[in-house]
């Protein structure tokens, strides 16, 4: 008895010093989020140099738990990262996001693993895998940069797009080096084969789980059940694929994907989406905040000092692979897509951070790996340097090369185009309450008449300025006017509806294949102009 009353109490006792850490960890990152808006330093790089000092400060020593990271925090950040993601937008940056993503993975994960291997003498295998966990790119901390500095919303989107499907990528050959080290060998056929196995297999996983989520959701108009609903998804994709041995990563990211996107297509109501996508929002920023604080208190900072000379080489080493792909890859995208300015090239390469998955990567090396512990301060130690000083002058970088340059006739264009998008979202939802039989319609009228003025005004302005100043719509590109950015969109339309005719047997395929090549040859023209 006497012994069970001391367990309890044992277990209260470690209850309330977990809760006062976490006590002790919310009042930090929000003293942390006050000062680094302050002195204009970005939130996560903030965080991970606060949680250096506060190491000794917490009452017992907590730390990165990989499992952990790898099982619940990854499929959040991604699903997150996901559910906000305009397919339509990542369509029209596929090719360098997949280039980056795919060829540029690997390109920047052998160069590295060859300059470590014989840099520092280490065995393939060990240097091999480092040179995968460094090749990851954290973009938590590029769009937290970009946060800061305005940049084209293009460039933007490839960040994303390649970090969408980088870490995939980098997790698949993760696991294919540690079966190398297991089974002895594994031929490049067998490689290959299970890599495609393994992100297909995740691709499927991703859909299915996304559309019957898609066709839940929308049943439901409770916005509780619908969180509930998506959590479900986020969590349950990546665990039934890493069951099946498919890529957890690539199911979630498509099942984010399929959510946010064809989510927007059907009648739900703009209160309920409003909410779920909040919590996605809360969700993320709550998960970073706890990680790269977490990232700091587990860095050693002697551990460090003693480790430095192959920190440098480790930095340089993941630095000279990302040149390598991509500079050079970026160049072939120029002959069959639209060419890349090289100043974004350069943010590209620049902004190559490192984050909480290489930490949780390398916390989950096998114990029987020779070198472990001195692999781990090696990626930890990459991570600080990287999140620390690349995190600090990315803003700078970015102000230098005059990125977020905008001029006033462009600024003035984007004011009256967000009043077209609101007032036409108001109208739609008033059209819906309208139906539910929630406003009566003289209310209905007297709203939308309120509304219509507003989408009236703006109207005429826009039509004016595009008939007059031609010549003051570039975009920030400098390579499409506006105009035919939204031609592009229209054709893209097009093609769309006439796929949908032809999964419908509305119209024959020869009637669609002749439109459709139409369609290409006017978006090819676009591109040209």
């Amino acid at each position: 008895m006497t012994f069970f009353l001391a367990a309890i109490s044992g277990e209260q006792s470690n209850a309330s010093q977990l809760v006062t850490v976490l006590i002790i960890l919310l009042l930090v990152a929000t003293a942390v989020a006050l000062v680094s808006r302050r002195l204009r330093i970005p939130y996560v790089t903030g965080l991970v140099v606060a949680g250096l000092l506060m190491a000794e400060l917490l009452p017992r020593r907590i730390g990165l738990d990989s499992a952990l990271i790898l099982n619940l925090f990854l499929p959040i950040l991604l699903f997150e990262a996901a559910i906000n993601t305009d397919i339509s937008r990542l369509r029209s940056t596929l090719k360098p996001v997949a280039l980056l993503s795919g060829p540029g993975v690997i390109i920047a994960s052998g160069v590295t693993s060859v300059i470590l291997k014989f840099g520092l003498g280490l065995p393939w295998v060990s240097a091999l895998l480092v040179g995968v966990i460094l090749a990851i790119t954290d973009t938590v901390s590029v769009i937290a940069v970009f946060k800061e500095v305005t940049v084209p919303s293009r460039l933007i989107t490839i960040v994303e797009g390649e970090s969408l499907f980088n870490d995939g990528i980098a997790l698949v050959l993760f696991s294919l080096i540690l079966k190398v080290n297991t089974t002895g060998s594994l031929t490049v056929a067998d490689s290959i084969r299970e890599l495609l196995v393994v992100i297909l297999g995740g691709g499927l996983v991703g859909l299915a789980l996304g559309y019957l989520g898609v066709g839940l959701y929308t049943r439901s108009d409770d916005s509780l059940s619908n969180i509930l609903l998506t959590v479900a998804i986020a969590l349950g994709s990546f665990q039934l694929s890493q069951f099946f041995g498919m890529s957890g990563v690539v199911a979630v990211v498509v099942a984010g994907l399929v959510v946010g996107n064809l989510e927007r297509s059907q009648t739900v109501s703009a209160s309920s989406r409003i909410t779920v996508l909040s919590f996605w929002e809360y969700a993320g920023f709550g998960v970073n905040t706890f990680i790269f604080l977490l990232i700091g208190i587990e860095i050693n900072l002697e551990t460090l000092l003693r480790t430095l000379p192959a920190v440098l080489l480790a930095v340089f080493a993941y630095q000279a692979g990302r040149f390598l792909s991509v500079y050079p890859l970026l160049a072939i995208v120029k002959q069959v897509d639209r060419n890349l300015p090289l100043r974004w090239q350069h943010v590209l390469f620049f902004g190559n951070i490192k984050g909480s998955l290489s930490m949780a990567l390398a916390l989950s090396l096998p114990p029987t790996l020779p070198n472990r512990e001195a692999l781990i301060a090696l990626v930890f130690g990459s991570v600080l340097l990287s999140l620390v000083g690349q995190g600090v002058s990315l803003p700078w970088l970015v102000r230098r090369l005059n990125l977020d340059h905008t001029s006033e006739s462009q600024q003035w264009i984007e004011a009256l185009q967000s009043q077209l998008i609101t007032a036409k979202a108001a109208q739609d939802e008033l059209e819906t309450l309208l139906k539910t039989g929630v406003l009566p319609k003289s209310v209905y009228e007297e709203m939308r008449a309120s509304y219509q003025v507003r989408l009236v005004a703006a109207e005429r302005s826009l039509r004016d300025f595009y008939n007059r100043r031609p010549d003051k719509l570039t975009a920030a590109s400098g390579r499409m006017t506006r105009l035919d950015a939204i031609r592009r969109r229209l054709l893209l339309a097009e093609k769309d509806a006439l796929n949908d005719s032809l999964r419908k047997r509305i119209l024959s395929d020869d009637v669609v294949r002749s439109r459709i090549q139409t369609l290409d040859q006017q978006l090819l023209d676009l591109d040209d102009d």
